[in-house]
């Protein structure tokens, strides 16, 4: 029997006229639950990063097609639910997966028999979705024994940004593997990236100390001096968007982490769905859109104050410009392998190829 996800971000209310979601905003200094029961609620957290994660956010995209179904089960409000979501979040292709997915399975359908559908639609995407990931686990934790023979020595993993159980509806995609190793015995440590400006990392480690593994928080710039010092042995990174040539579009700074891996000859590998690859992009620098976020993520940073306030302070002068590219493509030639719930492939379009035919 498959043990349970240690941390369950999505969960439908017994009638599934709503979801409760953990506000990731809050994040790792509070835990706090939301109910959404509408469209336009939907949009807003998966727009505001309530809910992120290129899985979590297809999953949820879903649920809010569901609410707008339950109010209105026209074909106009089907597409405009649909154009509604999408555009909260353009680099993820998880949410313009989803919600196709959706729309494909409904449009065909009476309007009073689109609600439940979209209600049986939204709950397989959601357990698809967990076995997926529990499967990246399984391929992954293959990979780290096989690495754990060969070092004969507790194993020194780096991850950057959050693609935990958090970031989709259970288990994670590069966190999936630490999981499986940690219920299996295996004895690693992992080397969690800060990641600014929101510092998703931090939720890494939020998820790792609630699971009781053994971690160290550093700066995003950390990662090259510890690879170049041998202290590191495999990097696992997860991926909003993969292109079919095996380019892997992830967080800001996996680029860098990529080349750093790559000098000191350290595998480095991309977990993902298959949902997650795009098989329509050929040439991801050019094609894949690069969402670019409000300044304020990276002129002001949330945290505890001294007497324990949830509070934001600004850290750059007032008046200063600011970039606030969310994410980076890292080419194929430094990617090891793209590892899915069908097995780990090699990051190129040849190689990719039986995957493709495998995903339909």
């Amino acid at each position: 029997m498959r043990p349970v996800s240690p941390v369950r971000p999505l969960i439908p209310s017994s009638d599934c006229l709503a979801i409760e979601v953990i506000d990731q905003t809050r994040l790792p200094h509070q835990s706090h639950v939301v109910k959404l029961s509408t469209r336009d609620e939907v949009a807003h957290a998966i727009q505001s990063m309530i809910v992120r994660g290129a899985p979590l956010i297809g999953a949820s995209a879903a649920w809010g097609l569901v609410f707008a179904l339950r109010d209105n089960a026209s074909d106009l409000s089907l597409e405009e639910s649909c154009a509604i979501l999408n555009a909260t979040r353009p680099t993820a292709v998880n949410l313009a997966w989803a919600l196709k997915r959706m729309r494909d399975h409904l449009l065909p359908l009476a309007s009073s028999d689109r609600f439940e559908a979209a209600q049986r639609e939204a709950l397989a995407i959601c357990d698809e979705d967990e076995a997926q990931n529990y499967a990246i686990g399984q391929h992954g934790l293959a990979i780290l024994r096989a690495l754990y023979k060969q070092k004969q020595r507790p194993l020194r993993l780096l991850t950057h940004c959050n693609a935990g159980a958090l970031a989709t509806v259970g288990w994670g995609t590069a966190l999936a593997p630490m999981y499986l190793a940690q219920l299996a015995g295996l004895p690693f440590e992992v080397w969690v990236d800060e990641t600014r400006p929101r510092n998703q990392g931090a939720l890494t480690a939020w998820e790792l100390h609630k699971a009781g593994i053994t971690h160290t928080y550093v700066a995003d710039n950390a990662g090259g001096h510890l690879m170049q010092h041998g202290l590191v042995d495999c990097v696992i990174v997860g991926a909003d968007r993969v292109s079919a040539q095996g380019d892997v579009c992830n967080k800001i700074g996996t680029y860098l982490k990529a080349l750093a891996a790559k000098e000191a000859g350290i595998p480095f590998y991309a977990a993902v769905p298959s949902p997650t690859i795009d098989w329509t992009i050929q040439d991801a620098l050019k094609e894949i859109p690069i969402e670019e976020r409000h300044a304020d993520e990276v002129t002001w940073v949330q945290g505890l104050n001294q007497a324990g306030d949830l509070t934001a302070v600004r850290v750059t002068p007032v008046g200063v410009q600011s970039g606030n590219p969310a994410f980076d493509v890292t080419p194929a030639r430094l990617v090891s392998g793209i590892l899915t719930e069908h097995g780990v492939y090699p990051a190129c379009s040849e190689e990719l190829k039986p995957l493709r035919e495998k995903c339909g």
